[in-house]
């Protein structure tokens, strides 16, 4: 076959460029031009081959001096002609160096890729993690466009919590994502005075809670979340010495919610879900609350200081794992009304984050 800048169809005589555009060649200006608007918005080759360098950890390797393509690839488990061409490839795009034939080292943007790299950028492309999951559920949007139903369950067969209770290696990496939330900074400067209990409602293994206790001395905490992230918790809040001041409880939140918090808070919870559902949180968080105790909803919001491109993202990836969503302000104070509930402060941040506190109306 020649790559002569097109493929002729024998029947109809169509000519086609798919095999061009793939080589990167082109057969007129105007094919050019599109390939230059399309494909930074279409390439998967480099990314993909980005999440499989952070899978096999070949930036650790390098760090600690594994450079030769056929160590690299004993090292991980890998063929060394395959990886020896995922790693050019990602040489020319600027991931990694290759200053001798066959040899690969660290740059600036391939170091951003170590374990032990303050962004913690590996675990987010890890195939086997869940930054790198979510990423692969994406394979299959049209799933969700078509359907309005998650990609997930069409990408992995079972619905995103099933998976997580089922494999937990994975919730733990979610735990982890979660825990490193910006998010957690927001409520953990909220005004706690005259708070003798808090109840972090879906609270992860307790990231948010240690933060609260550690900062607040007088309060005590109930960490509640599903059986098996709790027993995380338990042990998350025992390594740090809080586990005495937490009671917990292993269950859903759609069920009835330990009663006597003076406030129930709701940390990235809400968007993970649609307006009926966060409807339902809502309310169990007001049973629970009673007339005197306080809802707190810390979310991103749509408006003021918020990325809108960010936003936008977060939206569609909520609907791609389990048909949640991002909302603005005011789409929270309809849910917090539909739930029986009066906001009595909204506090935007720099950041996007919103804080809502609620009482009962």
């Amino acid at each position: 076959m020649e790559r002569s800048g097109s493929v002729s169809h024998g029947v109809s005589g169509h000519r086609f460029s798919a095999l061009t555009l793939t080589w990167g060649m082109t057969s007129n200006e105007n094919e050019s031009s599109a390939w230059q608007l399309l494909v930074p918005l279409t390439d998967l080759v480099t990314p993909m081959a980005v999440r499989v360098a952070a899978t096999l950890r070949l930036a650790d390797l390098m760090a600690g001096g594994v450079e030769q393509v056929d160590d690299l690839a004993r090292r991980s488990g890998a063929d060394a002609d395959a990886l020896g061409r995922m790693l050019r490839h990602l040489t020319v795009h600027g991931v990694f160096a290759e200053p001798s034939p066959g040899r690969f080292t660290l740059n600036e943007i391939g170091d951003l890729l170590r374990s032990d790299h303050p962004a913690g950028m590996r675990m987010m492309f890890d195939l086997d993690e869940f930054g790198g999951r979510m990423d692969l559920a994406f394979t299959e949007l049209m799933h969700t466009v078509r359907t309005g139903r998650p990609a997930w369950e069409a990408a992995f067969g079972t619905p995103f919590w099933d998976y997580l209770a089922a494999n937990p290696a994975v919730a733990t990496s979610f735990d982890a994502t979660m825990a490193a939330s910006t998010r957690t900074g927001a409520a953990a400067t909220y005004d706690w005075s005259g708070v003798r209990h808090v109840v972090d409602v879906g609270g992860g293994v307790g990231a948010l809670l240690a933060e609260v206790l550690r900062a607040n001395a007088g309060i005590r905490g109930t960490l509640v979340d599903l059986p098996d992230t709790v027993a995380r918790g338990r042990r998350f809040l025992a390594e740090r010495g809080l586990d005495g001041r937490c009671e917990f409880a292993g269950q859903s939140f759609f069920d009835p919610l330990p009663t006597g918090g003076d406030v129930y808070l709701l940390v990235a919870v809400l968007h993970d879900w649609d307006d009926e559902q966060a409807t339902a949180i809502l309310r169990r968080c007001a049973d629970a609350a009673g007339r005197t105790g306080r809802v707190v909803i810390v979310e991103s919001h749509g408006t003021a200081g918020d990325d809108p491109g960010m936003f936008a993202e977060m939206s569609l990836r909520m609907l791609v794992l389990a048909g949640g969503r991002e909302r603005g302000v005011e789409d929270y104070r309809a849910l917090v009304a539909a739930a029986g509930l009066a906001a009595t402060d909204v506090a935007t941040t720099s950041s996007g984050l919103v804080v809502i506190d609620c009482q009962a109306a």
